[in-house]
């Protein structure tokens, strides 16, 4: 008989929080705005003794450990083989040494962000991502010939886009003009508001402003990103980005075109794949694409969107001792490819060539070809999919192709297709789960919550044939295969945890609804000293933690709940109302 029984642990997301004010951290913290952004800016430069070496972090009270420091260097330079002179720009993602201080605490799991990002946006506690600018130019004042040095920024957010543009404006500046002008920039970005989602920012730096709207989990799926306008007397004129993270699919996977499923289908089952390429930008982007194409699922495996063999993960990962783990790794080095050849799964990505009009798509190759460093590009694996091809999507993106259609036409179309398919897989699952839940007419305020039903792999198999993909998507094929082998990936365990703790939460606010329209003095009257007391504590336990997880429960109803304790407290003798005012 136990009402308010505290062991349901809570989380998920909540309603975005309304008002016209954008959330911003708390500006009198030292660097707080910035660090809503930023973990930190440095500059990796190569020196005759040391190789790569960081120049320069800022803010300089920034404390990165030693092995995020080698990481940084290591990945913010492309390698000897890449052959990169000029400028070029990729991304990178290395773990994050969890647990050490850093300036980055306004954003907690409970931070107003995450509760109201998509979960593929969400900002990440156990990794880091790296936007890096590098350049290499000739120049004879320096002892090897070259000039050589990256500028990176590192952040827990996943906006690509953003942050590469971003370094489109700042980079050349800075190579020209070095640290007073990195330091004007960092308190310029300590200026800007929140990452606030679903709102329109304008993010002024170095004389351009950056106007970009953050997704928001309420969004409609589906729909083009909510391009801002530029606002009116905003001068110079903005600069508008469609999105903060969203690769170029269609330039990422023009080669790849008529395998784009098989591809969706590795990433779906989280299989091991490196992706080879000749560059650090190519085999960087493809990998994001690869990940944003099962996108609104969260992809919940590792993925390196460039690494080397200097990587502090490098044994983990290439060790011959175990089966391959489950990560997407980019890489540029010709090494890899011997590393790798026990590898189920690898993409040879090469310069893209056109036959006539039509850029050449490669062939599915076995993995034994895969030997000598001159191999040609081409997927080698002997995975078969479940799903037949759809040959409908390949002629409609050829046809655009011939006809000069837009490219950002031809990645919506890619886009699209790959949401529609995603969701058609997750939708009888999201069906299946909906049923677990128990009849609100079940949750009493004298009992602890009803529990939510546990997932039964065949029972949903069984509900496939009336209620399956079949009823959103016209492809064929073994989807209860597709189902069966999804079930042993991490991305079902990471989908079905992140659900399991949504329903959990919204049980409890049902919950808690419940209580607050119930009459507590009447259940009272007949308990002792001791139960009494016992409920309110708990009582309290549960007004706390609606607050502070922001349940969705109508204010109102807790300020209800509140007045109800009181008046529970008053009921009883004044020694006992003393001690439970003062705690």
């Amino acid at each position: 008989m136990d009402p308010f029984d505290s062991s349901v642990s809570l989380g998920g997301a909540s309603e975005a929080a309304a008002g016209e004010d954008v959330e911003s951290p708390d500006a009198s913290l030292p660097w707080a705005r910035f660090s809503a952004w930023l973990e930190c800016v440095c500059v990796v430069t190569f020196d005759l003794e040391l190789g790569q070496a960081i120049e320069l972090v800022y803010p300089l009270d920034v404390k990165l450990t030693e092995k995020e420091k080698t990481s940084i260097c290591y990945l913010s330079f492309p390698d000897s083989y890449s052959g990169c002179l000029g400028d070029t720009q990729f991304n990178f993602r290395l773990r994050h040494s969890v647990g050490r201080g850093n300036r980055g605490a306004w954003f907690e799991e409970s931070d107003a962000y995450n509760r109201d990002a998509p979960v593929t946006l969400q900002r990440e506690q156990s990794h880091l991502y790296g936007y890096v600018y590098f350049r290499q130019v000739k120049d004879g004042s320096v002892k090897r010939g070259y000039f050589q040095k990256s500028l990176v920024l590192v952040s827990r957010l996943p906006f690509a886009q953003l942050f590469q543009t971003l370094l489109q404006v700042i980079a050349p500046e800075y190579f020209e003009k070095q640290e007073p002008c990195l330091e004007a920039v960092c308190n310029e970005i300590d200026q800007w508001p929140g990452p606030t989602p679903g709102r329109i920012l304008s993010l002024p730096v170095m004389g351009v402003v950056i106007q970009v709207r953050i997704p928001s989990k309420d969004d409609k799926l589906g729909d083009s990103p909510v391009t801002p306008g530029a606002k009116e007397n905003l001068l110079p004129s903005p600069m508008i980005l469609p999105s903060p993270h969203e690769q170029d699919l269609f330039q990422c996977f023009q080669s790849v075109l008529i395998h784009v499923q098989m591809l969706w289908e590795l990433m779906l089952l989280g299989e091991p794949v490196v992706v080879m390429a000749p560059s650090p930008t190519i085999c960087s982007e493809t990998v994001l694409a690869l990940v944003s194409s099962v996108s609104p699922l969260k992809y919940c495996c590792d993925f390196r969107p460039y690494f080397t063999i200097h990587d502090s993960e490098f044994k983990e990962y290439t060790t011959r001792t175990q089966a391959p783990p489950n990560v997407i790794l980019g890489v540029t080095n010709p090494f890899f490819i011997k590393t790798f050849q026990f590898w189920p799964h690898i993409i040879r990505l090469g310069e893209v060539k056109m036959s006539g009009d039509l850029p050449k798509q490669v062939k599915v190759k076995k993995l034994a070809k895969l030997k000598s460093l001159d191999t040609k590009p081409g997927i080698y694996t002997a995975y078969k999919t479940f799903l037949h091809k759809d040959k409908t999507l390949i002629k409609r993106l050829l046809k655009g192709i011939q006809r000069k259609r837009p490219c950002e036409v031809q990645s919506a179309i890619l886009r699209r297709y790959l949401l529609e398919l995603t969701q058609s897989f997750i939708i009888p699952l999201e069906r299946y789960l909906a049923s677990l839940m128990p009849l609100q007419r079940s949750i009493s305020p004298w009992k602890t919550p009803p529990q939510i039903s546990p997932f039964g792999q065949e029972e949903f198999i069984g509900t496939l044939e009336h209620a399956g993909p079949q009823l959103t998507s016209v492809l064929k094929g073994d989807w209860l295969g597709l189902y069966r082998r999804f079930f042993r990936s991490h991305n079902f365990d990471g989908w079905y945890r992140l659900r399991l703790r949504e329903m959990t939460q919204k049980v409890e606010s049902l919950h808690l609804e419940v209580i607050c329209d119930a009459d507590l003095l009447a259940w009272t009257r007949d308990k002792s000293e001791v139960e009494i007391v016992d409920l309110i504590l708990k009582l309290r336990e549960k007004l706390l933690r609606a607050r502070r997880q922001q349940l969705g429960v109508q204010e109102e109803l807790l300020e209800r709940l509140e007045r109800s304790i009181h008046t529970v407290i008053s009921s009883l003798p004044e020694d006992l109302q003393t001690l439970l005012h003062r705690h």
